[in-house]
């Protein structure tokens, strides 16, 4: 098994996708991963509408075809009618990890009182981690900061590589016993 992380970024956006505005979900993930991560790691990006059927298809492509490790979205997780990002997500998820969901709208509770109308959650397909992620790159920065210590060792659980981070961005929590010595 290759010790490379594999990342897929998906930016969920009618908007963006079309071509209305730049898509800054992407950049801003990208920007994030580079100082934090400290193991090797490559990127496939996707810019989608909001659309369930190819959020789906989508997130099916990047966990079971492409093997990401992990699939971040941005966007779609409001209370809006277009809004489908949580609805494709689980609708391809063999596990639902609650405990995610529940952290990011915690976290952004700190900054904005509607993070309760947030409806992100976190799941996994096969191998991969699945994480529904704010939209505005302030949000993502905030969200992933409280996050972003579990997923590591998630990925452990799951059967990916083992993510070694940047200390002075985020230190990844483990158990000591799951700990490899440098």
């Amino acid at each position: 098994m290759s010790d490379e992380l594999l990342i897929g970024l998906v930016s969920i956006s009618d908007r963006a996708s079309g071509g209305v505005y730049e898509d800054q979900g992407i950049p801003a993930l990208r920007e994030w991963f580079g100082a934090a991560l400290a193991s090797p790691w490559r990127m496939e990006n996707r810019l989608i509408p909001d659309e369930q059927p190819v959020i789906e298809q989508t997130l099916i492509e990047l966990a079971d075809t492409l093997g990401c490790h992990l699939v971040m979205t941005t966007g779609g997780t409001g209370p809006a009618p277009r809004d489908v990002t949580p609805e494709a997500t689980l609708a391809v998820a063999h596990k639902v990890l609650p405990g995610y969901g529940e952290q990011m709208r915690q976290v952004s509770l700190k900054y904005v009182p509607t993070a309760i109308l947030s409806r992100q959650v976190g799941v996994v397909r096969g191998k991969t981690l699945i994480l529904n992620l704010p939209g505005q790159p302030k949000a993502i920065k905030e969200t992933l900061d409280g996050i972003f210590a579990a997923v590591p060792y998630c990925i452990d659980l799951i059967g990916g590589p083992y993510i070694e981070t940047n200390e002075a961005v985020i230190k990844a929590f483990r158990p000591k016993s799951a700990i490899r010595p440098k």
